[in-house]
């Protein structure tokens, strides 16, 4: 059953991000990927809650948190600067399982500072981000 949602949630965010991304591909205005950016991400796999923070500078960024049974570690992420969404895809490493571990999912910019995201994670699970973008 749970790997019926997973395959569902899987397919939903997918979709998710490549309508974002046509969407996005029309608008006139880039966002800038100058401004740092900071997030919080909370997820779930197997019935556990996993946590997780990130920043990202300059289309790059790094994701530290921590998933099932403890197993901790981090993830390079790289960010593909469309105008509205920020898709992104990583490859991480967790201890616990010793694992190399991969993710993907999508930044929405809400305004100037709030960012809302959804991704999933191999070893965290699909999983929500809330951030800001940061000004100097």
């Amino acid at each position: 059953m749970l790997n019926k949602f997973r395959n569902l949630m899987f397919r939903a965010i997918s979709t998710s991000i490549l309508t974002a991304c046509a969407a996005t591909i029309a608008t006139d205005s880039v966002s800038s990927q100058v401004l740092p950016q900071v997030w919080g991400t909370v997820g779930a796999v197997d019935d556990l809650v996993s946590y997780g923070a990130g920043a990202k500078f300059v289309g790059f960024g790094v994701e530290v948190g921590t998933g099932e049974e403890g197993a901790t570690g981090a993830d390079l992420l790289k960010f593909v600067g469309l105008p509205v969404v920020s898709p992104y895809v990583g490859l991480g490493y967790y201890s616990g399982d010793e694992e190399i571990a991969y993710s993907g999912g999508a930044h929405l910019n809400l305004g100037r500072r709030l960012i809302v995201g959804a991704g999933y994670h191999s070893v965290r699970g699909p999983n929500g981000q809330l951030g800001v973008r940061l000004a100097f």
